[in-house]
């Protein structure tokens, strides 16, 4: 790197541990440095998710008179790679690579799939809208031109963040592997905190020529950030002949014995249904803003600001007390239970004309948000066998992303539904029944969970008065 990226990076670790939850895992083999630079990966990934799911969807919904329908499927379009993110994960685990690689090849692929998107999104919006061909073009040219774009970008996103994710954990010793992949998530809202702030910042003065600058710098910002990041990172394996390398088991094998561990299906439902209850208003709280409160562009983009710096707290929260030994499950559901609140008071904002309650509302459920991923990806990393972490954090991803595509394409079908079933209601009646399912979801995630907390909590109590028993005096020798 030169002088300015070194610069940049010794900042950036001087200020990880002051400010940075999980800043501690750092060691001499792995200094902090090297780990920030990696988690550049997770900035451009946060940086592609606010623009696709936070200003991308306003805009297309309000500036540009796009269907929400359309746009939600658009914005779902990216959950058809979302199934292959645990075989992504496998697939990096045993590539066999005469470089020497096994993870820069696919992080590699992702970039270059995520840069092509972004680079052809903005002129596929505009046609899509109408405003890029004539009349008498069909119709179904900009909503192809659309849906390869968000395909594109979703595909890199989902390869990059799951083979980064595995990268390092290769880097990191096994005991602090937990708060390594924590510490990459803290990161991914960290990059959807800043990135939303100059994406408002950009788009105060609205215009198409001005949305295409935004796109296709965000695409130029991906490469240069993944290329900074796997700079000397992944070490190569010399005289490496892939014909010669002995065979590892099947991808099914690894699955058939992954979904036998302790708790394994039960946990992957917890994570669906805890994640669709979270992301069904992922398109609608900007569009709602706007409806509704008649917020500005300017004012509804800083929204995902509010949602990201809300699940940074609650990530920063739950680092902290499961670090002091709390229960994984019982960290989610105090999540879920700050989602019930916050969608409550997402509705009350509208009767009563609030911003700030509704601004106050998508912080809540930013907080819950981050309190249920931290608690459920913890969960999953106890759980996993060692030599299944990888299959483990990608199943985890696959789940979660599957469950955030479908939810986010119900909950624009349900609001249009909505809209047009009650148009005396007002543009605030579509909104509302989608909130109100959340909150209905969120509450039978947390009698999913209930079993595994009630049976967790007796363990404990159990262990402890045996532990009492053996120290009284009545009770065995030590």
């Amino acid at each position: 790197m030169n002088r300015v990226s070194q610069k940049i990076m010794t900042t950036w670790a001087q200020l990880g541990p002051r400010f940075l939850p999980f800043a501690d895992v750092a060691s001499d083999d792995l200094p902090l440095s090297r780990l920030l630079r990696l988690s550049l990966i997770q900035v451009s990934v946060g940086m592609s998710l606010v623009l696709l799911v936070g200003t991308l969807n306003r805009v297309m919904i309000v500036e540009l008179g796009v269907s929400a329908s359309i746009v939600g499927v658009m914005i779902a379009l990216p959950v058809l790679f979302a199934p292959f993110r645990a075989l992504i994960g496998y697939r990096s685990d045993t590539y066999k690579c005469v470089l020497g690689w096994k993870r820069v090849p696919y992080i590699y692929r992702g970039t270059m799939l995520q840069f092509g998107g972004l680079a052809i999104m903005p002129f596929a919006l505009l046609v899509l809208a109408g405003k890029g061909h004539s009349a008498d073009d069909p119709a179904w040219i900009g909503q192809a031109a659309a849906a390869l774009a968000f395909l594109l970008v979703g595909a890199g996103v989902h390869t990059t963040q799951t083979v980064g994710l595995a990268l390092a954990t290769d880097l990191a010793r096994p005991e602090d592997r937990p708060n390594v992949v924590g510490l990459m998530y803290v990161m991914l809202l960290v990059g959807s905190v800043v990135s939303s702030l100059i994406y408002g910042a950009l788009l105060v003065d609205f215009s198409p020529g001005r949305l295409v600058q935004v796109i296709q710098g965000s695409a130029v910002a991906t490469i240069v950030l993944n290329g900074i990041a796997l700079w000397k990172q992944e070490a190569r394996r010399r005289g490496v002949d892939p014909e010669t390398e002995p065979d590892e088991p099947g991808f099914s094998e690894a699955w058939a014995s992954y979904i036998k561990g302790e708790h394994a299906l039960r946990l992957l439902a917890i994570v669906g249904l805890g994640t669709m209850a979270f992301s069904m208003q992922d398109v609608l709280l900007e569009p709602y803003g706007g409806q509704v409160l008649a917020m500005t562009v300017s004012e509804t983009t800083r929204l995902s600001a509010t949602l990201a710096g809300g699940g940074l707290i609650g990530f920063a929260v739950a680092s902290y007390v499961l670090s002091q030994g709390a229960d994984p499950f019982r960290m989610a559901g105090y999540g879920a239970l700050f989602g019930v609140a916050a969608f409550a008071s997402v509705i009350a904002s509208a009767f009563f004309q609030s911003n700030g309650l509704f601004v106050l509302g998508v912080l809540m459920v930013g907080l819950g948000a981050g309190l249920f991923g931290h608690g459920t990806l913890t969960a999953t990393m106890n759980f996993a066998p060692k030599e299944q972490v990888g299959l483990s954090l990608g199943t985890w991803g696959a789940v979660q992303a599957s469950a955030a595509g479908l939810a986010v394409a119900l909950g624009a079908l349900i609001r249009d539904v909505g809209y047009h079933w009650a148009p005396d209601l007002g543009a605030a009646a579509g909104y509302h029944t989608v909130y109100a399912i959340e909150i209905l979801l969120l509450l039978i995630t947390l009698a999913a969970m209930y079993p595994l907390v009630r049976g967790r909590s007796e363990g404990r109590n159990q262990t402890a008065s045996q532990a009492l028993y053996r120290s009284s005096p009545g009770g065995p020798a030590l």
